[in-house]
């Protein structure tokens, strides 16, 4: 069984990296900052085993841009993110882009889904700008029913191929964070070449990932080590210090579930939220040559 590894955790890297203080804007205003903190982290990424690196693009909204004077940087933010990854794979010698596309709105949160026609043309905007400089499209962070159908229907048709990463209850992974179930989900997906579930506690992945792989295709998993999702987290522009890392998650343990997540099917590993590249190069010691 081969195993593809994926990156870890973008934002929080930077956040911690640069030692900036959070905004509501989040990866996106460190990168305006220092943008070569981008690239550098990519760079880390590749070096500690991950064949793909994932595009700094996934809070690049213009939802995430309205009210910041930033609004006219849209498409110019997307190309220093593209450029930062293509930088970074270029000097590694290999390695594929994944072009992140975030939800809309906020993460976490179903009812700040534009209505369906807007969604769509507003993720149709992001693929477009990433698609011809990636090798995939990575939607990330789904968390209900309408954002799946939004989000593939914007993703599909830019002639590379989409996977589509689910959020999943903490406590419950056959959930959505919706509340509705994961399966409705999948069963909406079937224009997606892989399935995966991101950003939520590793020990809700296997659940989900026994849902995912009744369809097929290529699963897999990328968990946060959060402490929780915070009520103040899931207000209106919040910043990333609302939340915690756990302590309990370093490299060996964050392995010790992804063990668990290739027991269940799982063949695409990774890291999400406060994972990082040393978090990858376990995961690469331990399965890449899987």
């Amino acid at each position: 069984m081969t195993i593809t590894i994926l990156d870890g955790g973008m934002g929080q890297e930077l956040v911690h990296r640069s030692g900036a203080t959070p905004t509501p804007l989040w990866a996106t205003q460190v990168m305006i900052d220092m943008p070569h903190l981008v690239q550098e982290i990519h760079a880390d990424y590749f070096a500690a085993g991950a064949g793909i690196a994932t595009t700094n693009t996934y809070a690049i909204h213009r939802d995430r841009l309205a009210g910041t004077g930033l609004e006219d940087r849209f498409e110019a933010l997307h190309r220093t993110a593209l450029d930062m990854a293509l930088a970074a794979r270029d000097a590694h010698g290999s390695g594929r882009i994944a072009g992140s596309i975030g939800p809309l709105g906020a993460s976490y949160r179903a009812d700040v889904q534009p209505p369906h026609d807007n969604a769509v043309q507003l993720f149709a905007e992001v693929a477009g700008l990433l698609a011809p400089d990636c090798d995939l499209l990575l939607i990330e962070t789904v968390a209900s029913i309408a954002q799946t159908r939004a989000a593939l229907e914007g993703a599909l048709g830019h002639g590379k191929p989409v996977w589509i990463a689910f959020t999943v209850d903490d406590a419950d992974g056959t959930r959505l964070r919706s509340g509705e179930p994961l399966a409705d989900a999948v069963a909406l997906s079937t224009g997606a070449a892989a399935l995966l579930a991101n950003c939520s506690a590793p020990e809700a992945m296997p659940q989900a990932i026994d849902i995912l792989k009744a369809t097929g295709k290529p699963v897999g998993a990328y968990a946060n080590a959060f402490t929780t999702i915070t009520k103040e987290f899931l207000k209106d522009k919040p910043t990333v210090d609302a939340l915690s890392a756990r302590r309990d998650m370093g490299p060996e343990a964050y392995a010790d579930q992804a063990a668990i997540w290739v027991d269940h099917g799982a063949t695409i590993l990774g890291g999400c939220c406060e994972t990082g590249p040393a978090h990858i190069a376990e995961l690469a010691r331990r399965f890449a040559e899987t």
